[in-house]
């Protein structure tokens, strides 16, 4: 199941995002998966990025896995569009473009990817982005 939480100003076009989310899942055989994804402003993104992260700043995209192997258990995705955009703005990219890479790079974290491990693994989840980007 996926859920789609919109707690900002902007358009947020549900069923393209659910497909994304699905394209992901499906690809990585977890079609079975719950998935929770949230567009929150900067000041909400800023407050998790400290808590969770300690680091007093916002960001673009945060991940939250699931704790357990409760059958109905959700993971987070958790996007700020305002910073999204400001970041990815030189790319030339749609505003719905950059929100849908946000996405897959949340959701692979979910999956267990992980850039910051190694430069291999940066490598590997840098494909896996690209892919599933080339997708949408």
């Amino acid at each position: 199941m996926i859920e789609i939480n919109n707690l900002t100003k902007f358009t947020v076009d549900k069923t393209f995002f659910s497909g994304v989310a699905k394209k992901v899942l499906k690809g990585e055989n977890r079609e079975t998966e719950n998935l929770s994804i949230a567009f929150v402003s900067p000041e909400e993104i800023h407050k998790l990025n400290k808590q969770y992260r300690n680091k007093d700043t916002p960001t673009d995209v945060l991940s939250f896995g699931k704790v357990s192997e409760f059958k109905d258990e959700f993971s987070e995705v958790v996007i700020c569009p305002e910073v999204v955009q400001e970041k990815y703005k030189d790319l030339g990219l749609t505003r719905k473009q950059e929100l849908a890479k946000m996405l897959i790079h949340g959701i692979l974290h979910n999956l267990g990817y992980d850039h910051e491990i190694s430069s291999e693994e940066e490598s590997r989840m840098q494909e896996k982005e690209d892919y599933y980007f080339s997708k949408i």
